[in-house]
């Protein structure tokens, strides 16, 4: 196969054009093209008034060699093997099982390698199976109950099932992990089209039914899979992991034990660090949810061609360094989604961003948040939650102290004075969102810097300052305030071995295909040690 990168196209251009194109940039050797594959599809949107489509192709042509060398330098290459190969399997009678904790992204794609290569993994989960889960979800959302162990952040899919369902990362991957992540996934369910377009996302139904799918996979693997089921204490001897202690009482024997618990399972940490497990802490960052009217980020960022099936609602990122020394950005964009409960404490209030697959609801939201450092908040490695609980709790304070949310006018925000109305812009929070006054919602130095960063991006995207754009508070859980520290080649604890520290929580990913694709490289790291112990 060849790939053809870089073809242009117009955003409107008929169905036949793209085979044209490609013969096009072969010349003479199309002849001897037997078909084509779209391997990505892009667009470039920095002339607003003409924004094309560009694709990237793989081809399957007879005398591949030759039209290789003829074509060197114009966009075409040898297409690389994004296939995946297994680096072991589990011997016949294999009677040890890895016990994967979470069902995140990360635990997920880490207990399905794990039983494909025959290793039958044990996966703990102290949430419920996701139906429930989302079912104790909307009791917060609509009714003010929260459930502290099946909510946004607790329960199967992780934190990621209730977000906009983002499919790509910066991470690098030179082995091709990312395709495996996207080729299981739909496998499970999800749309074909995340195999191709340049910014996939899946959305908040459709991974439920994804999470399913692949549960189901695991167990017809030899997999076994326990909801409700905390794990409260790891089983230590020699400074080696032996196994885990359930809530229950129960003990579990494993020597390999992976942690993919998320960034929000604080009593763990607390455990961990008890027990002597390094734990560090690492930065993180705050700051407020923001929404517009889609319609005008579309606007802003698609010009005439805003609203076109095949850009869909736009989304941005953005990025300002403000004059006291803070860096200020947007964090999990959701184009035409909403602005949802993720607290998973009671008395306190955390906010956090979903869109379902369709995109089309009325608002467009991001967290605008500041970076911060240990050096923030001093005191150990777990000080980092403790700075989170207290701009949480203070929060629902804020709020009235009944899981609303405390708000604010963008336009008063920046005046400093308080919101009593809202005005043109309606939240999505639910279940409410109280107006008033954000200034004493996080530390001075993340107020100043987000008041700079605001018409900094209006600069950028005409409107993003506008006086009825709401802010809510707060955004604490953009990732995980502590680092528990692994070897770079065993991927074991630095202090434990047997313990497999994976995905954001452990401060090793950030999103979904981060998390997901690190659950492949804990996955082939365990599957390796327990393959060399035979």
């Amino acid at each position: 196969m060849l790939r053809l990168t870089d073809i242009q196209l117009p955003l409107d251009h008929p169905d036949d054009a793209l085979e044209r194109a490609i013969g096009k940039r072969l010349g003479a050797d199309a002849a001897k093209m037997r078909g084509f594959t779209v391997f990505r599809r892009g667009y470039d949107a920095r002339k607003k008034s003409a924004i094309t489509l560009v694709y990237t192709v793989d081809v399957d042509i007879a005398d591949e060699d030759a039209v290789l060398a003829r074509h060197a330098g114009q966009h075409v290459n040898r297409s690389p093997d994004t296939s995946y190969k297994f680096v072991a399997h589990a011997a016949d009678g294999e009677h040890r099982r890895p016990i994967v904790i979470g069902t995140g992204p990360c635990g997920v794609m880490c207990a399905l390698l794990l039983a494909q290569m025959g290793f039958r993994p044990i996966v703990l989960e102290r949430g419920k199976a996701v139906r429930e889960r989302t079912k104790d979800t909307w009791g917060l959302w609509r009714g003010r109950t929260l459930t502290p162990e099946s909510n946004v952040q607790f329960g199967e899919g992780g934190a990621g099932t209730f977000s906009d369902g983002k499919l790509w990362s910066q991470v690098k991957d030179p082995k091709h992990y990312g395709r495996k992540v996207l080729l299981e996934f739909v496998k499970a369910e999800a749309p074909e089209e995340i195999l191709y377009v340049s910014k996939p996302h899946i959305g908040t139904f459709r991974l439920v039914k994804m999470m399913e799918s692949m549960r189901a996979s695991i167990i017809s693997l030899g997999g076994e899979f326990r909801f409700g089921t905390k794990v409260t204490d790891v089983l230590l001897q020699g400074g080696r992991m032996q196994g885990v202690r359930l809530e229950s009482g129960e003990e579990l024997a494993s020597d390999h034990v992976v942690l993919a618990i998320g960034h929000s399972a604080r009593d763990t940490f607390a455990m961990l660090h008890e027990r002597g497990i390094f734990v560090e802490a690492k930065p993180f960052s705050i700051g407020f949810r923001i929404e517009h009217p889609q319609s005008l980020i579309d606007r802003a960022r698609f010009g005439p061609s805003a609203g076109n099936d095949l850009l869909g609602a736009a989304d941005y990122k953005l990025v300002h360094h403000a004059g006291n020394g803070r860096s200020v950005y947007s964090f999990c964009m959701c184009p035409g989604g909403t602005v949802v409960a993720a607290t998973s404490e009671p008395g306190r209030v955390v906010t956090n961003g979903m869109s379902q697959y369709s995109r089309d609801e009325r608002n467009a939201n991001a967290g605008i948040v500041v970076g911060i450092s240990p050096e923030d908040y001093p005191g150990g490695p777990l000080a980092g939650i403790e700075f989170q609980q207290a701009f949480e709790s203070r929060a629902f304070e804020l709020g009235g102290g009944n899981y609303d949310a405390p708000g604010q006018l963008v336009g008063d925000f920046l005046a400093g004075v308080a919101s009593t109305t809202l005005g043109s812009v309606e939240p999505s929070y639910k279940p409410g969102v109280r107006m008033g006054d954000l200034a004493t919602a996080l530390p001075d130095y993340a107020i100043t810097a987000i008041r700079e960063a605001l018409p900094a991006f209006d600069r950028q995207i005409r409107g993003f300052a506008m006086y009825d754009a709401v802010l809510t508070g707060v955004e604490t859980r953009t990732s995980s305030p502590i680092r528990i520290r692994r070897h770079d080649d065993s991927l074991q604890s630095i202090n434990t071995p047997g313990l497999y520290p994976a995905g954001e929580g452990a401060g090793y990913a950030g999103g979904i295909m981060s998390a997901a694709i690190d659950g492949i490289r804990v996955a082939e790291a365990v599957a390796l040690s327990m393959s060399a112990a035979r």
